[in-house]
């Protein structure tokens, strides 16, 4: 593990000294509630919404217990929804910080239903951005999107350079960037956006249809059923260790570079990892645990609609106006992972 760069130490610093109040939506979600333990865990007062489509009680009951009483405290959680504007108003009051993370992901649920993914992404998008407006909040930080690259071809990816979306959820989170940025010239509104790609870590779901690979995996791997993998198994991308996450999220809200406020940066690493590649970290880091993965192999199926091929993010751009660099990589965050999900899996 990489030591955390000296930017997020000193903003560490400076905000345990002179705590905030900061807004998460989808605060019972993977990415939600791993920001709201960071946050309790450095002294913030948070508030937290979620309607509970895609979030669980358990996340936040998870971090309840990691942060203790005293910090727990300082959070209020209110279950509300992003397409209703009243929620959102009720949220960002007296907030310094948003932290949009509510969102309907996955690619394949956006071409199955694109009007409930619509409806989230942008209707929600816009009413949280002019809640947030209209609070004074001083910055809204909110989840962009790998996805928004399309079929552009280039590797690694550029923040100005994209191509055609895939999916209509491409299609929403390049709307939300779109708005963020009429927001700032019409209203002056404070912005950064941040292309997550395929971000992992502990409390990502492993059940339901729209699971995302690694947890989906892991479940498999450790229950001993077929694992399938969509193509050839060389599709690649840029897997992102929740923690890296975290860093970017509280780097972006505060920031105090006019050049780095309202604009849109990558958050990965640099770093390609096949879906073949990924399989055999993971049956590596499980194999002593389940000795029955000696004899496990992947299954291959149809290459899935709406996905591009390879991913890969240049970081250059939030290293050089946040000062974010990765501090886990694939291997250490599956590793700090892969823990957690045995733990929690094999609980049930």
């Amino acid at each position: 593990m990489t030591p955390a760069p000296a930017a997020y130490l000193e903003r560490q610093r400076q905000l345990r000294a002179q705590p905030r109040h900061w807004l998460v939506t989808g605060a019972a979600g993977f990415i939600g509630s791993n920001l709201v333990e960071a946050l309790l865990k450095l002294g913030q007062r948070v508030t937290g919404l979620d309607n509970f489509a895609t979030g669980h009680q358990h996340n936040l009951d998870q971090v309840r217990a990691a942060v203790g009483e005293a910090q727990w405290a300082q959070f209020r959680f209110l279950r509300g929804d992003i397409r209703q504007p009243a929620d959102c108003a009720q949220a960002c009051e007296g907030v310094d910080y948003a932290l949009h993370q509510a969102a309907l992901g996955s690619v394949s649920r956006s071409i199955e239903d694109p009007h409930t993914t619509n409806d989230v992404n942008i209707t929600g998008f816009l009413n949280m951005l002019t809640a947030a407006r209209d609070a004074k909040v001083r910055r809204f930080v909110y989840a962009a999107s790998s996805s928004t690259y399309g079929d552009h071809p280039d590797l690694p990816k550029v923040e100005g350079q994209i191509g055609n979306p895939l999916s209509p959820y491409a299609v929403t989170k390049y709307v939300n960037e779109l708005y963020a940025g009429v927001y700032a010239r019409c209203y002056g509104a404070e912005s950064v956006g941040l292309r997550y790609f395929n971000v992992f870590g502990p409390r990502q779901d492993p059940n339901g249809a729209y699971a995302a690979v690694i947890p989906q995996w892991v479940a498999a791997l450790i229950a001993d059923r077929p694992l399938f993998i969509n193509g050839d198994g060389e599709t690649s991308r840029d897997f992102c260790f929740i923690d890296n996450v975290v860093q970017a999220n509280v780097l972006a809200a505060t920031a105090t570079a006019p050049d780095a406020v309202n604009q849109v940066y990558n958050v990965a690493l640099n770093q390609r990892t096949s879906l073949n590649q990924l399989y055999g970290l993971m049956v590596a880091l499980l194999r002593e645990r389940f000795p029955h993965l000696d004899q496990h192999r992947p299954q291959y199926a149809g290459f899935r609609a709406g996905d591009v091929r390879h991913s890969q993010a240049d970081i250059g751009k939030a290293a050089q106006l946040l000062g974010y660099a990765p501090t886990h990589r694939i291997e250490e965050g599956l590793a700090v992972a892969m823990d957690w999900y045995v733990g929690s899996l094999t609980a049930r």
